[in-house]
């Protein structure tokens, strides 16, 4: 599909790009075209994974990557498929010292059809250009991009895993390359593209819950931050305290926000709880995305399905541990859950919180809904059929 065509066909923005942002770089002739490819096959492949072959994430990559430049002066240079190869940084580059660095994380799937197609992508890069924009890195046509990367993808094909719950995960990845230690706009930039073969999150179709530790003295995001940018600043600072979440039993970290210690995302998840409403009403809900919370595509795609449906109430506002803990004593708490990319969703099954243990029925109701969800996501990305929100490649 030629990027003019995919350009009439662009899905609805997870968010709008924010207005004093829109000024730097929006013209069409600042980005890179899929139609300057150029392609330099490897002559060294490396061997792929047999079929069943156990696949750790993010271990094992194909043999081509995406590479464009650009520079201030000169804009955008020509976009290059070439062999997997390490970078050259300058050690005063400012994506290391200052965390100039954004990425995506968005998967291909071998249908039944063998055809090989990409689940929402156009939602991926808008959401990667808003973090280009916040950064102040370099504008470019998502179009453009997306094309180059369905380009990509084509010249690795083989690599994408058959199989349940298997896929090919795709890396986008922008960052700063200014040569100088002083803080500021960079006038150079590099974005790439890598791909890896990933295996079933949940061994044997089945889903795992995992346990929360809930600490308002670890904070993630906060209103007028970047929370709701995918930035590689955002998710170092919660290694330390993933690790203290495992000291204390836990796999997860819930994250809390203000003195109310309102619910905001599980790990590097967004969070979901089916409950039944103080009113009465069976409800799904999920906190707003308010600055906070990063616009995940699996989060859109789960408020997308259960709309769809018209069974229950699906609402966005904010949840707080005070409301979860009444839920729980009053037994109106059917599932918690995360989603995201990697695991598409995850079940809840126990929080810590204030040093009490708190059991969350999920597996004992299922967990329905969450097994419908799963269904519904795995018909599409492996169905053979078209459907809206999936990308041929």
């Amino acid at each position: 599909m030629a990027a003019a065509a995919l350009g009439q066909i662009w899905a609805r923005k997870l968010l709008p790009v924010p207005r004093f942002l829109c000024g730097y770089g929006r013209c069409a002739s600042s980005s890179f075209k899929a139609a300057d490819l150029q392609l330099e096959i490897t002559q060294e492949p490396h061997k792929k994974p047999e079929p069943g072959e156990t696949l750790i994430f993010g271990k094992t990559f194909t043999d081509h990557m995406l590479m464009v430049e650009w520079t201030g002066e000169k804009g955008w240079g020509l976009p290059r498929i070439k062999p997997f190869q390490n970078l050259t940084l300058h050690p005063a580059s400012s994506s290391l010292h200052y965390s100039l660095q954004l990425f995506e994380g968005l998967k291909a799937y071998r249908g039944r059809d063998q055809r090989v197609r990409l689940f929402r992508p156009r939602l991926h890069m808008d959401r990667m250009l808003r973090s280009a924009l916040r950064l102040c890195l370099p504008s470019f046509d998502k179009v453009e991009l997306l094309e180059c990367i369905r380009r990509l993808i084509q010249v690795d094909q083989d690599w994408v895993p058959q199989g349940a719950g298997t896929s090919l995960y795709v890396r986008p990845v922008l960052l700063g390359n200014e040569p100088s230690l002083g803080v500021g706009r960079a006038s150079q930039a590099l974005l790439f593209v890598i791909l890896c073969p990933v295996g079933a999150y949940f061994p044997g179709g089945s889903v795992m819950p995992v346990s929360l530790m809930a600490d308002p003295t670890f904070i993630r995001a906060w209103v007028g931050g970047v929370g709701d940018y995918k930035l590689g600043g955002n998710y170092g600072p919660t290694v330390l305290v993933q690790q203290e979440a495992q000291k204390k039993g836990c796999e997860q970290v819930l994250w809390l926000y203000g003195p109310d210690h309102q619910l905001t995302e599980v790990g590097t998840m967004n969070i979901f709880i089916f409950w039944t409403h103080e009113d009465g009403v069976l409800e799904l809900v999920t906190p707003p995305l308010d600055g906070v919370i990063l616009p995940g595509v699996i989060r859109q795609s789960l408020l997308d399905l259960a709309q769809s449906w018209g069974e229950f109430r699906v609402v966005e506002q904010k949840i707080t541990m005070k409301e979860l803990l009444r839920a729980l004593e009053q037994g109106r708490v059917r599932e918690v859950f995360g989603s995201g990319t990697a695991c598409q969703v995850s079940p809840v099954h126990r929080i810590l919180y204030q040093g009490q243990q708190f059991h969350i029925p999920t597996m004992e109701n299922g967990p329905e809904l969450i097994l419908r969800f799963q269904k519904e996501l795995k018909a599409i990305q492996y169905g053979s059929g078209a459907h809206e929100w999936m990308l041929p490649v």
